[in-house]
C-alpha cells in the first residue's frame, strides 16, 4: 500500500541525517520565526465533520515514537493551494520575477494583495483524504474534477505570484499535522503502517469529504498561524 512506501522514509534506519528543516523552520521543541505568505483552504471548524480530521491527528499524537515530532496547533490545520514567497527560500522559482530578491517579505506580500484584487477565480472543489503520513493528511480531489480544478487554481495563481515553482505540476496537496524532528525507531515503522492505514480508512469513513474553507491569501510569522488577509474565492 502507498502508506508503506511513505511512512519507510521516516525510519531512522533510512536516514543518516537529521529532518532537513530542523534547526531552521522549527527546534526539537518549537517553530522557530519565518515569515512568508501563501495561498491556503483552513480546516473549516464550524463543520462536524472537521473533529474526525482532529481525533486522526489525536491518535497520531498517541503512537509511541510520535515524540519524534513536533506537531503545528490544532487552529492553523490548512491544505495549501499555492506556496507563496518566504524568507528562506528567495529563489527563482519561488519569488515574483519583477521584484527585488532582497526585498522585505512585507513587500511582496503589499504588492500581491493589489495584484490579486482582480484575481478572476475558478470554481469551488472538494477534496478527501488520499494517504495518512507520518506528517499529516495526503489529499486529492473529491471527484476527477475537482482534482482538476485544484490544478486549474494552481495555474491561474501562477501569474499574479509571477513564477512557476520547480514542483508545479508534480505537487502533492497535503495538510500538515507536525514536522519531524528525528526519526521513527525501525522496529515501529510496521505499528505506524499498520495504525496509519487505519486512521485512513476510519478517516475516509467519518469525513468523505475534508471540510474547508474557500481559498484565502494568507501570511505568517512561523507555522503556527495563517492570517486572511484576502479570501479569493
Amino acid at each position: 500500500m502507498p502508506s508503506e512506501t511513505e511512512i519507510a522514509r521516516f525510519a531512522a534506519g533510512q536516514n543518516a541525517k537529521p529532518p532537513s528543516r530542523l534547526g531552521q523552520r522549527y527546534s526539537a521543541t518549537r517553530f522557530l520565526p519565518e515569515g512568508g505568505n501563501t495561498v491556503v483552504c483552513h480546516l473549516d471548524q464550524s463543520v462536524p465533520s472537521h473533529r474526525a480530521i482532529l481525533e486522526a491527528r489525536e491518535r497520531m499524537q498517541a503512537l509511541p515514537g510520535a515524540e519524534n515530532f513536533l506537531y503545528t496547533p490544532a487552529a492553523s490545520l490548512h491544505m495549501t493551494v499555492f506556496e507563496g514567497v518566504i524568507e528562506t527560500r528567495r529563489t527563482a522559482d519561488a519569488w515574483p520575477a519583477d521584484i527585488d530578491r532582497d526585498a522585505p517579505v512585507a513587500t511582496v506580500t503589499e504588492a500581491l494583495m493589489k495584484r490579486l484584487e482582480p484575481f478572476s477565480a475558478p470554481p469551488a472543489f472538494a477534496v478527501r483524504v488520499k494517504d495518512v503520513l507520518p506528517t499529516g493528511l495526503l489529499l486529492t480531489g473529491a471527484t476527477t474534477e475537482d482534482d482538476r480544478i485544484m490544478r486549474d487554481w494552481r495555474e491561474a495563481l501562477t501569474t499574479p505570484f509571477g513564477y512557476r515553482h520547480s514542483d508545479h505540476d508534480a505537487y502533492r496537496f497535503h495538510m500538515t499535522f507536525a514536522y519531524p524532528t528525528g526519526w521513527i525507531p525501525d522496529d515501529l515503522v510496521p505499528v505506524w503502517i499498520e495504525e496509519l492505514n487505519a486512521i485512513r480508512k476510519d478517516l475516509s469513513q467519518a469525513a468523505p469529504v475534508i471540510p474547508l474553507k474557500a481559498p484565502a491569501f494568507c501570511r505568517f510569522a512561523d507555522m503556527e498561524a495563517f492570517e486572511e488577509l484576502r479570501v479569493l474565492a
